[in-house]
């Protein structure tokens, strides 16, 4: 790795997202590239290669279990309704008082949500 890019990676830990990676995640997945950006920054933004494999077995795991495909709705209603709870990516939009959102990958059309959960983010 050049020195430049080590450079960058050490003072930007974290916010770094290598295109290669992302071109290599994005063939497998159906997944906006925004959501492999964070999770590579998150898992996979240094220059050590076993660290990057291993992040990489990271994200494709995150990626099978978290993110749902919207012809898959019905098998993530039923994950939540088996555990209880179960962490979704999607994206979201919340309308206060009361707290409810959309969840268009689960095809439901109002939840409501705490307002922890609305505050926090």
């Amino acid at each position: 790795m050049p020195e430049l890019d080590r450079k960058v990676t050490s003072v930007y830990a974290g916010r770094v997202v290598r295109k290669d990676l992302v071109r290599k995640v994005k063939v497998g997945a159906n997944v906006p590239v925004f959501v492999l950006e964070y999770l590579l920054g998150k898992y996979c933004a240094t220059d050590d290669d076993a660290t990057i494999e291993a992040g990489l077995k990271l994200v494709n795991a995150t990626l099978a279990d978290n993110f749902v495909r919207p012809d898959e709705a019905n098998k993530a209603q039923s994950f939540v309704r088996e555990k209880g709870k179960h962490t979704i990516i999607d994206k979201v939009k919340v309308r206060y008082f009361p707290f409810r959102t959309p969840i268009p990958r689960l095809a439901l059309i109002s939840t409501s949500i705490s307002s922890f959960l609305a505050n926090s983010q």
